[in-house]
């Protein structure tokens, strides 16, 4: 996996995790790859998914069950959406909308734009 260098690697880790839990690659209540599987598959050190999984477990994601592994929580999609949308809106935003000011962008232009991707229906 090629890594960004803004952003902590357990944290894009678990944004895969997300990504597949999504996607319905990991399904609710299912096995999630152990800790050395994942970091083999991620060219990562295990330490790192072990953070990965304790950051991932601290949020409701992922549960472990004793002597048999982490699992996917039932609720683990919506607790996603809820945690990117509020990374969306906590932070991203801000950058956004600051680099939207430094071009000039107007509102009535932003809201024209974000119609036009609503309605060109991007991949949803």
């Amino acid at each position: 996996m090629n890594f960004k260098e803004n952003k902590a690697i357990y944290l894009q880790i678990a944004d895969r995790i997300g990504d597949d839990i999504q996607a319905g690659r990991l399904q609710a209540d299912g096995k999630v790859p152990s800790v050395r599987e994942l970091a083999a598959q991620m060219e990562v050190n295990v330490n790192t998914v072990a953070r990965t999984y304790d950051y991932l477990q601290q949020s409701g994601v992922i549960y472990t069950k004793r002597g048999l592994g982490y699992f996917v929580s039932s609720d683990a999609s919506d607790i996603i959406v809820r945690l990117r949308r509020e990374q969306l809106m906590q932070g991203e935003m801000d950058y956004f909308f600051g680099q939207l000011r430094a071009v000039g962008v107007t509102p009535d232009e932003l809201r024209q734009k974000y119609e036009e991707f609503l309605a060109a229906d991007h991949g949803q």
